[in-house]
């Protein structure tokens, strides 16, 4: 990732779902911050902020079901707000931001869970970046974060637990207590692979071919959709439908049995949902590409 020498990296257990308290916890110095809601998981991590400051919503995309990522080139962010908060790959819904808020000043903090490593990043346009590893790294149970160095202090409010305190883990590099050593194991191994076969910048060119594949079908295709604004499409989960909730239904079931799994869409969204993480193969959506053919020939009246 080319990490600059004026941050630092380090591993902690919890999950990211626990960061959306670390990150209040230790950034919200005037008791404000913005927050830019483009699906569930940006959504808990503002709910959660709200309870150790005010957490201002300064732009959404829920009035079309997250399908999309507002612009964020203008936005209203008070003066007085400690960091402008985003999710950047929301894996329900399938969006991406292609392009970063204008902070206006303001440190972004971007929760990459979902889209960790899987393409190069100017790590220098953001205060903190953090993620769960489980998507595209190593085993649930880990986060990574990427922190600059002047945000690591010891000015936390007293009831900050000493675990979420980012200048605890800082310190002791990510030794504070036993780290989850099985995981990190686990990523090491990843990052030596990802080195090995050209970094980020083959990876992003591996998942964007891959990519293509499934969304050009979609886009030509007489039965299924995507449900994503083009131009706001992730490279990791892509969403689509049949516009039938029986037919979405009767697809997930055969192509479970065709050995094909966890296509379901979330509650939320419905539908299916194909997540095409690094790990994935480029014949895995080949394959998926070939059996909605088939079924669309089946299936369409």
């Amino acid at each position: 990732m080319n990490i600059p020498d004026n941050y630092k990296v380090i591993f902690v257990q919890g999950g990211a779902s626990l960061v959306f308290a670390g990150v209040p916890m230790n950034l919200m110095k005037k008791g404000k911050a913005a927050y830019i809601i483009t699906g569930q998981w940006a959504k808990k991590a503002y709910q959660e902020a709200q309870k150790y400051g005010e957490a201002i919503e300064v732009a959404s995309s829920a009035d079309k079901t997250f399908s999309y990522i507002p612009d964020c080139s203008d936005l209203d962010i008070p003066e007085d707000a400690d960091y402008v908060y985003i999710c950047e790959n929301n894996t329900i819904y399938g969006t991406k931001f292609k392009t970063l808020p204008n902070t206006k000043g303001h440190i972004l903090v971007s929760d990459v869970s979902s889209c960790f490593l899987s393409e190069p990043v100017d790590v220098t346009k953001y205060g903190v970046i953090y993620g769960g590893v489980q998507k595209n790294v190593g085993p649930a149970g880990l986060v990574i974060s990427i922190i600059r160095e002047d945000l690591i202090t010891d000015d936390v409010p007293s009831y900050t637990p000493t675990m979420l305190k980012w200048k605890t883990q800082a310190d002791k590099d990510s030794l504070y207590n036993t780290p989850n050593c099985y995981a990190i194991y686990i990523c090491g191994k990843v990052f030596k692979w990802l080195l090995a076969n050209g970094g980020l910048e083959a990876a992003k060119q591996r998942n964007e071919e891959k990519a293509a594949i499934l969304y050009n079908f979609l886009d030509q295709s007489k039965l299924f959709k995507g449900t994503v604004e083009p131009n706001s499409r992730s490279l990791m989960n892509v969403p689509f439908v049949t516009g039938d909730a029986d037919l979405d239904a009767k697809f997930v079931a055969e192509s479970k049995a065709a050995g094909l799994e966890n296509l379901k869409g979330h509650r939320t969204v419905g539908g299916m949902r194909a997540s095409i993480y690094n790990a994935m193969p480029k014949a895995g959506v080949e394959t998926l590409v070939s059996f909605m053919e088939d079924f669309e020939k089946k299936n369409l009246k």
